[in-house]
């Protein structure tokens, strides 16, 4: 619930910031005042699904998992580097290496895009630093977030296992062992660290 409640306002802040910064889009859309208000709380929003997250002890765990990296994240991203594929070649807990990353990134790019938000929204907020300024970084983020989700995006599609898991919170295990073997237990000694495994 966490990842499609973040989710949806994720691509709400893209949409709408699409419609506001291209020409012929928000052009095509008008109703420029309701669009950036929408952008705005939807941005503002985007921590309080995590955040209420926090009172469930799975959530809790799923963030201790994403924010420890191990020898097996390293060799992962070796593999991934060298066109390696399969468990043995590619090992990973619940989350592999790149989905540690792509988590650690796009929370620090979100709190990135709150605070030079909040400086272009309230101008007098930090005067040391120009709006000038707010919105350029602003600016190339939201594109390389837009990237970035993207590639998330299409990742997701080409493993509907993957999407079903986020939607029921099971896997199979022949699923589980081809991408995240030492997510099964009693596979491996650090499995107990990875938590169950829901398949």
């Amino acid at each position: 619930m966490v990842h499609r409640a973040t989710g949806w306002l994720m691509l709400l802040c893209l949409a709408t910031a699409a419609c506001l910064y291209l020409g012929p889009l928000a052009a095509l859309i008008g109703r420029r005042d309701s669009l950036a208000a929408v952008h705005e709380w939807s941005g503002i929003l985007l921590p309080v699904p995590s955040l209420l997250g926090l009172l469930s002890p799975d959530f809790r765990a799923d963030l201790r998992r994403l924010n420890r990296f191990a020898v097996h994240d390293r060799q992962w991203l070796r593999d991934v580097r060298r066109r390696r594929t399969g468990p043995k070649a590619r090992p990973a807990g619940k989350f592999n290496a790149g989905q540690k990353l792509y988590a650690g990134w796009i929370a620090g790019a979100v709190l990135v895009m709150m605070f030079t938000g909040l400086l272009m929204w309230f101008i007098g907020l930090l005067p040391f630093i120009s709006r000038t300024s707010a919105i350029f970084v602003h600016d190339c983020l939201a594109w390389a977030i837009a990237v970035v989700v993207a590639g998330h995006m299409r990742r997701a599609f080409q493993d509907p296992e993957a999407r079903l898991g986020m939607r029921t919170g099971h896997v199979s295990r022949s699923w589980a062992a081809r991408h995240h073997s030492r997510w099964l237990p009693n596979e491996h000694e650090d499995a107990a660290a990875d938590g169950p495994s829901g398949v």
